[in-house]
């Protein structure tokens, strides 16, 4: 879901205290000192925030931030037949969810997958697969597409495969998300980061064209069926993606060619939004064939580092009343003056080394903003979303990045590109943060 409310969350953590590098500005807000006793004991049931690092733009590697054995699992979806020598699902962009559907809950899983033949999710892929589960804890079972496409592979329910399906006044496949070719990559054109979404009472993928597309962008399509599809794209994404080009990605996306990528849903009530990377957001129409049509796309209010990375990945979660703005942001190690390793989200330079893919977060009292500070709310679980199990437990997905840094180590490369969830912990209505759950 994309929202979800207070529910008491029982466990205290001290604040932590005289740690080298930290300050304690970012604790709870109200004293305990100057509390009244009730107020006081009602903050006795939640965790406490964290010192953040100082200056703002550090990144908290702390132990305690990362998922853990005892704190998070990896999923145990249905494999293809392309997973059995791996034994386990490739998978970046991890996207996990639950919806309650004819009144019992619905886990959906997606995310990005790769080819038989490739290491990466490029230059091309296949498409979008989706899984389905009772519970978290499954059993994960591919999607049944076999009504709809007999013969094809299982779970599947959207490719550029299928541009032979588009049929006058109904677009499956646009003509800038079909494959193509040049003499530099070959076979070009490959989907990114899905998301699956039920909104009253249809299902959503909203999902990217990557750098190696005709055209780069984000995208939605809508279920004519349940959760299998079939799908189609919406209107508004039938000559190009959301919003308008603009000169950016690697230097092989041909100019006018780029838009913003990362598309994500946010809904409330009865409203709908499409949050892109990174910083931008845009209503959608009453129908969800299109966006609001505007001049310039809104942006959130943000509190930017100095000087500001790229950042990737943002999604709108609503907790507690307020909302929580994510972003994926790499946390880079370099030299301090007196020797030790500054760890930051810093851009690329020299001396910088790509060491982490974390999730950072920052909270509001509305979803334009302004919102707070950020801080690091998991190591390494860049590029999620934040969701609540049908029992009111918070959880947030990761992958392990294997594309750079520290899950990028050969060592390290076989536990990489997973479908993972971690516990999240709220630091209550006075702290107002949400942390991977820390040990007690």
């Amino acid at each position: 879901m994309t929202s979800s409310e207070n529910g008491t969350h029982i466990g205290r953590r001290p604040l932590l205290a005289g740690v080298a590098g930290f300050m304690g500005a970012a604790a709870l807000p109200t004293d305990a000192a100057q509390a009244s006793p009730a107020k006081a004991a009602a903050t006795r049931r939640y965790p406490s925030n964290w010192p953040d690092p100082q200056p703002y733009g550090l990144a908290d590697t702390r132990d305690d931030l990362w998922p853990r054995e005892d704190n998070s699992f990896v999923l145990r979806l249905e494999l293809r037949p392309r997973d059995r020598e791996l034994g386990r699902v490739w998978m970046r962009d991890t996207y996990v969810n639950c919806f309650v559907v004819d009144g019992r809950p619905l886990y959906v899983a997606t995310g990005t997958t790769r080819v038989p033949g490739l290491t990466a999710a490029a230059p091309w892929n296949d498409g979008i697969f989706v899984w389905t589960a009772p519970s978290l804890r499954g059993p994960w079972r591919l999607a049944d597409t076999t009504g709809i496409r007999p013969g094809a592979e299982r779970g599947k329910v959207w490719s550029p495969e299928f541009a032979g399906e588009n049929r006058p006044g109904r677009t499956v496949v646009a003509p800038w998300q079909e494959y193509w070719h040049d003499d530099r990559f070959g076979k070009r054109g490959e989907a990114w980061a899905p998301e699956l979404h039920h909104f009253r009472g249809r299902w959503y993928l909203a999902a990217c064209m990557g750098d190696h597309s005709q055209k780069v962008g984000s995208f939605l399509l809508v279920s004519e069926g349940g959760v299998a599809g079939p799908y189609r794209l919406v209107e508004g994404n039938r000559d190009k993606p959301f919003g308008d080009s603009f000169i950016g990605g690697p230097s092989f996306i041909k100019p006018g060619a780029y838009h913003h990528i990362d598309g994500s849903l946010y809904t409330e009530g009865d409203d709908a939004w499409l949050v892109l990377h990174n910083n931008l957001y845009a209503k959608f129409r009453d129908d969800m064939e299109d966006i609001v049509p505007t001049t310039n796309l809104p942006a959130f209010r943000q509190t930017p580092y100095a000087p500001e990375p790229y950042l990737e990945g943002a999604y709108v979660f609503k907790h507690g009343g307020k909302y929580y703005l994510l972003h994926a942001a790499w946390d880079r190690t370099s030299a301090n003056p007196d020797g030790s390793t500054r760890y930051a989200y810093d851009p690329p330079g020299n001396g910088r080394t790509q060491y982490q893919y974390d999730a950072v977060v920052a909270v509001a009292d509305r979803f334009e903003g302004p919102y707070s500070r950020r801080w690091t709310a998991g190591v390494g679980a860049g590029h999620n979303n934040f969701f609540k199990d049908h029992h009111g437990g918070l959880w947030a997905t990761f992958f392990r990045n294997p594309a750079f840094g520290y899950w990028a180590d050969p060592s390290r490369a076989g536990d990489a590109a997973v479908a993972g969830v971690v516990r999240l912990e709220w630091t209550g209505p006075e702290g107002n943060r949400l942390y991977v759950r820390r040990r007690a």
